[in-house]
């Protein structure tokens, strides 16, 4: 008997364009930061509707640097959704910040009237989270901030030249979608993106800052200030250095390190150049072809993907059971993963984390978290499923659901 072939979660993209941008970089002799990832910023900020963004080794470092920039401190507050990956809340934390943690709406993602009920003379930041690439409701958001205006207290020269609460959004998920016909980027104050290895665009590790402050702001001064304390706080990176004569620099701030290699960058920016003509559309009939075979199944609820000139990156295709049922869906996960299927369950609630619960979180707290949780399945997407491939995922998830629930009503 034929073994059946295994249908991984969420296997990388490399072809030949990426091979050859990584071995470009690795015959030319420099492969940390260098002009890879100066061309990777490039490409970011054409995609992402803005002037300037700056790479780094990971989203997580992204948030945290940005936080650090806009001078987020201990007793702080940011607003962020029960429905993240635990980074969005560790980067509050590691600034001795407190994470403000709301509900969801049934979209996955944040819900605006929590921000309001929120907002106090502590918020300092709102972090929206594009949940599996389905952008939040920016308009709303933006005007949850500006109706609170007159709450904020600002700590230092850069709150008070925004005078409001910044807003950082957390689109890990969603490169290359759009808001209202806006690119994601062009949306909150400062976006950060996710370059890690199962994301739609990735360079293995790695993330991204899109620039999008108001006037006075100038985004060439926030890129050079952050590319600065990314490389420790020196005035001239390596690469800058390695060239003759010019290896005198000066520290003149404590910063981290937390640059992005040439290396890495070659991978993404080999994918980045055909996301929007291949890698993007090729997600998309993934996602098409998930939505034609669990439309008409009155046990399954579809992720939301497009309304109007919103559409989403299709980073995930999160399925919903009806009725939600935990124990059903654990089994589903199980016995796909039995005839070689990775299924995967995004995400498991901030308040169903130990490191929440013992601070007294309870998941009961967030009705809509807890009901989206209970019943959740995430499905592989990416170019390289064929429309087979999803028919067998079908099958699976239904005959598997199907004689559950006519165990249950026999």
């Amino acid at each position: 008997m034929n073994e059946l072939k295994k249908i991984p979660f969420s296997p990388p993209y490399i072809d030949e364009s990426v091979e050859r941008e990584v071995l470009e970089s690795l015959r030319s002799g420099w492969i940390t930061t260098g002009p890879k990832v100066r061309a990777l910023e490039t490409e970011i900020s054409k995609l992402a509707g803005v002037s300037h963004s700056l790479c780094v080794n990971s989203a997580t470092s992204g948030m945290m640097l940005a936080l650090h920039w806009y001078g987020v401190r201990p007793g702080d507050e940011v607003i962020i959704p029960a429905y993240t990956y635990v980074a969005t809340a560790l980067v509050v934390q590691h600034l001795g910040a407190i994470p403000v943690i709301v509900d969801i709406q049934d979209d996955f993602n944040i819900d605006t009237e929590k921000i309001r009920e929120a907002i106090s003379p502590k918020t300092k930041v709102i972090i929206p989270v594009d949940f599996g690439g389905w952008p939040c409701d920016y308009e709303a958001i933006q005007k949850v901030v500006e109706e609170k205006r007159e709450l904020f207290k600002p700590d230092n020269e850069t709150q008070e030249k925004l005078g409001r609460v910044l807003i950082m959004a957390d689109s890990a998920h969603s490169i290359g979608a759009e808001y209202k016909g806006q690119p994601c980027g062009s949306l909150a104050d400062l976006t950060v993106f996710s370059l890690h290895a199962v994301k739609n665009v990735t360079s293995a590790e790695g993330g991204n800052i899109a620039i999008n402050m108001p006037e006075p702001f100038k985004s060439e001064e926030i890129y050079a200030t952050m590319r600065l304390w990314s490389l420790n706080g020196q005035t001239k990176d390596a690469f800058t250095k390695s060239q003759g004569g010019s290896w005198r620099y000066d520290i003149v701030y404590p910063g981290f390190k937390i640059n992005m290699p040439d290396v890495c960058a070659a991978i993404a920016l080999a994918q980045i150049r055909q996301y929007k003509d291949r890698l993007w559309p090729e997600r998309k009939r993934v996602f098409d072809e998930y939505t034609s075979l669990f439309e008409n199944e009155d046990w399954a609820q579809l992720p939301p993907f497009k309304q109007g000139a919103t559409e989403s990156s299709y980073h995930l295709f999160a399925l919903r059971l009806i009725p939600r049922n935990s124990e059903l869906r654990d089994k589903v996960i199980q016995q796909a993963a039995e005839v070689g299927i990775a299924l995967n369950v995004h995400f498991i609630p901030l308040p169903e984390l130990s490191i929440f619960k013992e601070k007294g979180y309870q998941l009961s707290d967030y009705p809509m978290a807890k009901d989206q949780f209970e019943g959740v399945i995430t499905l592989p997407i990416y170019p390289q499923l064929t429309n087979e491939d999803c028919q067998r995922i079908f099958e699976t998830i239904k005959q598997v659901v199907t004689e559950s629930h006519n165990v249950a009503i026999n």
